[in-house]
């Protein structure tokens, strides 16, 4: 979460009147908390906040703008509540409360939540876990039935069997996450060094591996009884809802769970250290990599805004010192400083990617790291550093406002940590009231001559490069004699009413696609529109039909570079001149290219519309392309392409692209094409490129605002300049006959895990045909969580994090794949899973209920789509790109409904036969090979 989503609008006043008088009588064990509204010009969110009598705050938020609700529980636990040598109880019990409860089934909680057209999760970090979902809003009252059955009734449902499946998704998980990936060890290993040895930060969210192993049935059912009660959480709902008749079901599913053991607020000691501390690790990476960081203080501290401000100056952007003496200068492919805070503590965190051409030596790099803090005294803070964060604070908050989600989240977040929702004014109050004297303050008193921790993490066999020689070895673990603490006896959960019936929803929402106005500028330039009251903000994107589709093969990641460099200098600007014009207005413009598209992204605040469109004019149509500035791009993506041949995943996407397509057509080649193609380009291709791809005749506009039509499009003037015919794409080379049931293995020693995909090319893209109906048709194989594939290879065999098939297109043509990361010892197994349920769902098909279930999930899932304004704009660009009818959603909605379950079966026989597909597998060879080939397939050996 950004640092400054709670920050206030400068200019807006928030009005808010606390524990404001209600006349409705609210149910029995309901208190009225406080009502804060908002002023007709304010800027906030305004809630009602109740609490009922077990303790459970209750925060409601009012949003009928789209037809959906967002629930989030959040309990006051996370890895910081747990002991030395006990770790990763938390994380654990976000997964192992996706598995039934007393009155919910195995597996029906995503199977409940998804079929009711709605997404749901759960996250855990140090200080809290939270569980949410956002489904139509005739749904409310089944997800508060799930939710309580949880809360209330988990454990009678918890067994060994559920613990043991668990904890390996959860060793698949780190597999996935950290171990299997480029500097995944970092962070655990620095906050090792960091914090005192048994302080609640010092070991990894997601847990010790041999602390998983030591975690018994009875600690976890311990760990639940001590931190999941009512009164140690919160239940935030935002959206399209009754609120009387929420806070019924509220108190009628809740209120009869009991209060758990008390909760106190931890202890906020501030983290100090005697001595610079100076880690290093080997991994499987390209670039060497610094990270420092010095404790400061914890999150609402006093001193908290200034530290932020003060990381902003020395490392926040283009703008700043470590910037341009880092990254300007060639030293590091990236750079920055945050001041990221959590409950307990804060970091002022410094990071940098040593650029190996100029020698990647990570004691040069933090001797440049200091010079640019030791510059910063120098320097000295001035009056546009204040105005810049306080413009940027007013933007982000703003934007902040768009979703629902984001807003229940934000609601829940300050409930938890601060007592208190209502934290707009607070920090609005905090970050405008910072002086020049109080940034140079928090400078002399955390950073200037203060002990840091500084960590190398170099290439394997490279430990010349590290920065200084290890001074510190953290201590043998301890472990705690007790898995919990603080346990007292908790009443039994019991129930005035039948808990097991699932209650029906409500009468559906109407669902309706925005309402779209089309239009073209003088030079023949499309604008689509919608116009959405919701923030006054603009979002403005312009399409170029393109892309890396549009470059010779032989220059892939020409048009990538070409967007790098319009994101560079002007002809009257330098970058950091550019940069520091946009963070003034609190706008962003970026450009960018995908595949089949280059694409200008604009984000502003309405007010400050004209002087962005000015900036993006200025961009587009007088780039710098300077020598100098294309000497670091290029050199930064280069650093970047060999930097990503260490994660397996880009590896992996990128090999499978070459086999099914070819490398000598665009879409073999991956969109950031290649060290060879990249280091052969020049600055002269990129303008040739320019010419050929940003022009008039290859653009299209969609926007989403609170302006109208007639507001809108002449502010758009000045794009009716802009020139050009469209650019004709060059032909699609022929594609590759695929060795069909051959196995392909790209080795990656000691890899922790193996990706696994499998595939063949497929149809394109289309809104209402063949395409639409085999994503119908996959949707029960691999596209929900509760598919035959995923439920198969993690929840059973627990093999894999997740595993997932689907269909792809574009406009010339797609793919199908399956694919999943799964354990390095189960590899072969896995495949043989994969295999086993793809076979069997093309000769079968998926059965009445599955039809059902897809039918449900998908048709309802659709009052969820146009909530965000990217939402809208993707809407709009699919209809623009492909040609669409308005209303083509209303055309899927028919099919949805309609098509045969003999149809969609049909389309699995016809699309899904195993013998005309192929199998790339990365992993560790020596580990798999032999197995693999004992299964019966031809394995043929890939090198990168």
């Amino acid at each position: 979460m950004k640092k400054w989503i709670l920050a206030a609008a400068i200019s807006a006043a928030l009005s808010a009147c606390a524990n404001a008088p209600t006349n409705v009588a609210l149910p029995q064990g309901v208190s009225l908390i406080e009502n804060v509204a908002l002023a007709e010009s304010g800027v906030g969110i305004p809630y009602k906040k109740y609490q009922l009598a077990n303790g459970l705050t209750v925060i409601l938020h009012q949003d009928h703008s789209d037809p959906l609700v967002h629930v989030d529980v959040t309990y006051h636990v996370g890895s910081a509540r747990e002991l030395p040598g006990r770790s990763g109880f938390a994380h654990l019990f976000e997964h192992m409360m996706f598995q039934g409860s007393e009155h919910v089934g195995d597996e029906q909680h995503f199977k409940t939540v998804t079929e009711a057209g709605g997404n749901l999760n759960g996250t855990t970090n140090t200080d809290r876990t939270n569980y949410f979902e956002t489904v139509p809003s005739n749904q409310l009252e089944k997800m508060l039935w799930l939710e309580s059955d949880r809360m209330g009734y988990f454990l009678p449902a918890l067994t060994d069997n559920k613990f043991e499946v668990q904890r390996e998704t959860v060793k698949n998980e780190r597999a996935q996450r950290i171990d299997n990936q480029p500097y995944g060890r970092m962070n655990e290993r620095f906050n090792q060094a960091f914090y005192p040895s048994g302080h609640q930060y010092s070991w990894p969210v997601i847990g010790w591996p041999e602390d998983l192993n030591r975690a018994q049935l009875d600690d976890v059912k311990h760990f639940f009884q001590r931190w999941y009660g009512p009164n140690n959480a919160t239940i935030t709902i935002g959206g399209d809802f009754d609120e009387m008749q929420t806070l019924a079901w509220v108190n009628k599913y809740f209120g009869e769970i009991p209060r758990g053991p008390e909760v106190k607020p931890e202890a906020k000691t501030l983290v100090t250290l005697d001595k610079t501390r100076y880690i290093s690790m080997e991994d499987r990476v390209h670039l060497p990599l610094l990270r420092m960081a010095f404790p400061t203080v914890y999150a609402s501290h006093e001193d908290e805004a200034a530290l932020d401000l003060l990381a902003n100056i020395i490392g926040g952007g283009p703008t700043s010192l470590v910037y341009k003496n880092l990254v300007k200068d060639g030293y590091a492919v990236q750079a920055g400083v945050s001041h990221p805070c959590q409950e307990l503590a804060c970091q002022f965190s410094i990071y940098a990617l040593a650029n190996p051409a100029r020698g990647g030596q990570l004691a040069d790099v933090e001797q440049r790291i200091r010079e640019s803090i030791a510059e910063f005294e120098q320097r000295g803070v001035t009056d546009d550093d204040l105005q810049k964060v306080k413009v940027q604070f007013e933007a982000s908050t703003i934007f902040g406002l768009q979703s629902v989600k984001g807003k229940v989240s934000t609601l829940a977040l300050n409930q938890t940590f601060f007592g208190n929702p209502d934290m707009i004014a607070h920090d609005l109050k905090r970050y405008a009231n910072v002086t020049k004297e109080d940034v140079m303050r928090v400078f002399n008193t955390y950073i200037k001559g203060k002990p840091s921790v500084v960590m190398s993490v170099v290439p394997q066999g490279q430990k010349q490069l590290i920065a200084h020689q290890d001074n510190f070895v953290p201590p043998a673990p301890r472990v705690a004699a007790e898995a919990v603490t603080g346990m007292v006896d908790v009443a039994k959960a019991g129930s005035s009413f039948d808990r097991s019936v699932m209650p029906s929803a409500q009468q559906a929402p109407v669902i309706t696609a925005p309402s779209l106005w089309t239009d073209k500028l003088s030079n023949g330039i499309e604008v689509m529109g919608t116009e959405s009251d919701e923030t006054p903000t603009v979002e403005l994107l312009i399409y170029l039909n393109g892309g890396h589709r549009l470059a010779d093969v032989k220059q892939a990641g020409l048009a990538g570079l070409t967007a790098a460099m319009l994101n560079e200098s002007s002809e009257q600007r330098s970058t950091e001149e550019l940069a520091q014009a946009l963070e003034m207005l609190g706008s962003s413009v970026s450009f960018g290219s995908s595949i089949y598209q280059s694409y200008i992204k604009v984000s502003a605040l309405t007010s400050h519309l004209d002087e962005t469109l000015a900036i993006v004019e200025e961009k587009l149509f007088h780039p710098g392309f300077k020598e100098s500035d294309f000497s670091r791009v290029q050199q930064q993506h280069l650093q970047s392409l060999q930097h990503m041949q260490s994660d397996p995943n880009y590896v992996a996407d990128s090999q499978f692209d070459a086999l099914l397509y070819g490398k000598d057509t665009a879409l073999g080649v991956s969109d950031m094409g290649t060290p060879e193609t990249v280091s052969q380009l020049t600055l002269d291709d990129v303008k040739a490129f320019y010419n050929k791809q940003f022009r008039a005749g290859n653009a299209q506009i969609v926007a989403v605002t609170n302006l109208s039509k007639a507001q809108l499009m002449p502010k758009l003037k000045g794009l009716s300049k802009w020139q050009g015919e469209a650019t004709p794409m060059p032909e699609l080379a022929a594609m590759p006959k695929l060795d069909a049931g051959t196995v392909y293995i790209l080795d990656k020693p000691g890899a922790a895990q193996s990706v696994i995909k499998i595939g063949k090319r497929a149809m394109a893209y289309d809104a209402t045909g063949e395409f639409f109906k085999s994503y119908l048709m996959n949707y029960p194989l691999g596209g929900a969580f509760n598919s035959r594939i995923n439920l198969n290879l993690r929840e059973d065999k627990g093999y894999t994090y997740g595993a997932r098939s689907y269909f792809s297109g574009g406009s010339e043509l797609g793919l199908f794949e399956a694919s999943a990361s799964v354990r390095s010892d189960v590899t072969a197994q896995a495949l043989s899973e994969f295999a086993k349920e793809i076979s069997a769902y093309q000769a079968g098909g998926m059965t009445d209920k599955e039809l059902s279930f897809l039918r449900s999930s998908i048709s309802q899932g659709q009052a969820l789509d146009y909530e965000t304004p990217y939402q809208k704009a993707g809407f709009m660009r699919k209809i623009q790109r492909y040609d669409l009818a308005a209303d083509y959603t209303q055309q899927q909605a028919e099919i949805i409904n309609s098509v045969s379950k003999d149809e969609l079966n049909q389309l699995a026989k016809d699309k899904l036969a195993l013998d005309k597909m192929i199998v790339l597998i990365v992993g560790d060879r020596a580990k798999i090979e032999q197995e693999i080939k004992a299964l019966g397939y031809r394995v043929s050996n890939l090198e990168l």
